[in-house]
């Protein structure tokens, strides 16, 4: 009886801990334009710079004139940021008919993004912001395994024209699609 009543005093106390843990650990970006939380739609998107498979390197400045989505995610690898490469990836030749280019952004480095583009076949660049800068530049806040999910759907002026805060990795390959050919 004692043991069980310990057992459990051990899971509650651990639970609390990792709750607290998640709440400490997750942050809010400040941004290096003076503002807070994400960008606002009509922001000037910042520069990201993503790599593919090749190794060619694709700037979202270069892109003007053509959409773009950049997608902030926690890590390569895990089952959600799996679900959600897979899902731009399977839609890819729908974009790319579309005119719009896809960059993920996460904080691994960029040998991990290699590995990660290879190994599920992503014909989009990633761009490995392990100092946190192109994050810090969007707004997008982290959590214990990297940055919180979210997206930016980029305009052909280079503004953001929707933002996307609670991502669905499933089914938001699609939502953003609809959106871009909208605008």
């Amino acid at each position: 009886m004692i043991s069980s009543l310990s057992n459990r005093a051990i899971v509650r106390a651990a639970a609390a801990l990792s709750l607290l843990c998640a709440i400490a650990c997750s942050k809010s970006a400040a941004r290096p334009d003076g503002g807070e939380g994400l960008l606002p739609v009509g922001a000037a998107a910042p520069e990201i710079v993503g790599v593919d498979g090749a190794g060619k390197t694709t700037r979202l400045s270069e892109l003007k004139g053509h959409s773009a989505v950049i997608y902030f995610y926690p890590r390569d690898g895990t089952p959600g940021c799996t679900k959600e490469a897979c899902a731009f990836r399977d839609t890819w030749e729908r974009y790319s008919k579309a005119g719009v280019t896809i960059i993920g952004v996460s904080k691994d480095s960029a040998e991990s993004h290699q590995k990660f583009i290879v190994e599920h076949h992503l014909p989009f660049p990633l761009s490995s912001d392990e100092s946190g800068a192109e994050g810090n530049a969007y707004g997008v806040g982290t959590g214990i395994f990297g940055f919180k999910r979210v997206s930016f759907l980029v305009g052909p002026d280079g503004k953001i024209a929707k933002v996307y805060p609670d991502v669905d990795p499933g089914v938001h390959a699609t939502e953003v699609l609809e959106a871009a050919a909208s605008n």
